[in-house]
């Protein structure tokens, strides 16, 4: 019943985004956001799953909420066909219980993060590039020692020499095995059972065929975690 009455706001539907709506789907949380401004490619078929070669054309939203609705039909589906901006994240974020963010850029990592924080809401945040793949959860609203995204990476790397999946390739499964991964993480936050990865960024070498999880500290200098405010902010539209 617990999962059955949780919203679920889920950034992306694509590499990560796809197996996350559908195990989240099928696990039988009642309500799922997806955000997404795309529309469905050829090419992206190899690793987003929630799409198929009919979708093609189509606004990936309304694909991913068909292939939901098909599976598990006494669940909530809400499409946000929009591009996720730091100007439009806590209006987003404000209506959902958790947060899982299968973004593919920094910055939207960083808006989402940022109005998770200031709506205190839980973040399991996901990414894969290559055959590499990382996943945490952000818990940062909670204080000490729960760090935040920038405690984690102090310099955040720029668009350039980040590239995002279409810029740079992915390995489909890789994808898979994260996203998969995101949504055990999500349902162990919605049921409060398992140890947290908040701390913790879990590290996954598709190449190597290895899993590693380093801890990560709350960073006593994080200018971030210095200015933050319990009481919720508002960007400007």
């Amino acid at each position: 019943m617990r999962l059955l009455g949780s919203r679920v706001l889920v950034i992306g539907a694509g590499g990560l985004g796809s197996p996350l709506l559908l195990y989240l789907a099928a696990a039988g949380v009642g309500t799922l956001g997806v955000v997404d401004h795309d529309t469905v490619d050829e090419g992206n078929l190899q690793r987003q799953i929630v799409h198929d070669a009919s979708a093609v054309g189509r606004p990936k939203t309304e694909s991913a909420l068909a292939r939901v609705a098909a599976l598990a039909p006494a669940a909530a589906v809400i499409a946000y066909d929009v591009r996720l901006t730091a100007a439009n994240a806590d209006r987003l974020v404000a209506d959902y219980d958790l947060v899982a963010d299968g973004s593919d850029n920094v910055v939207t990592r960083a808006a989402v993060h940022d109005a998770c924080r200031r709506q205190r809401r839980t973040l399991v945040s996901g990414a894969v590039q290559g055959m590499d793949g990382q996943l945490t959860t952000y818990k940062a609203y909670l204080g000490p020692p729960h760090p935040c995204l920038h405690c984690v990476f102090p310099t955040p790397p720029t668009e350039r020499a980040l590239p995002t999946c279409a810029q740079a390739g992915v390995l489909g499964p890789a994808a898979g095995v994260i996203g998969t991964l995101q949504a055990v993480e999500v349902v162990k936050e919605l049921l409060g059972v398992g140890e947290s990865l908040s701390g913790r960024l879990l590290l996954y070498d598709a190449g190597a065929a290895t899993l590693e999880a380093i801890q990560v500290a709350r960073r006593a200098d994080c200018p971030h975690c210095r200015a933050y405010g319990e009481t919720p902010t508002f960007p400007e539209a």
